[in-house]
């Protein structure tokens, strides 16, 4: 088997980052090229995943303070319009009794 660090569709870059030209749907060399592909491909998307928990980990102390403000603000509506609903309620009980 090759390694990868042999083959010429690796380039190894001056702070050994290595850099893939290879296909899996054209050029690949040998069978278990394949195989290392698919965990490249695998590793970035871990990658990628943990990029994103850790900026959801960012917005959520935000979307905590945007939720309470939220309740607060719908609880003042709901405080200011229950005078409405006592009203109406009192009427019934008058009309009922």
């Amino acid at each position: 088997m090759i390694e990868c660090k042999d083959c010429e569709f690796c380039e190894i870059g001056p702070d050994n980052q290595r850099t893939f030209k290879c296909d899996p749907f054209t050029n690949i060399k040998e069978p278990e090229c394949i195989a290392k592909w698919q965990l490249i491909r695998l590793d970035m998307l871990v990658a990628s995943y943990q990029r994103m928990l850790k900026w959801y980990g960012k917005l959520a102390p935000l979307q905590d303070k945007i939720f309470k403000y939220m309740q607060r603000e719908i609880e003042d509506i709901d405080e200011a319009e229950r005078w409405k609903v006592e009203d109406e309620e009192e009427e019934e009980e008058e009309e009922d009794g």
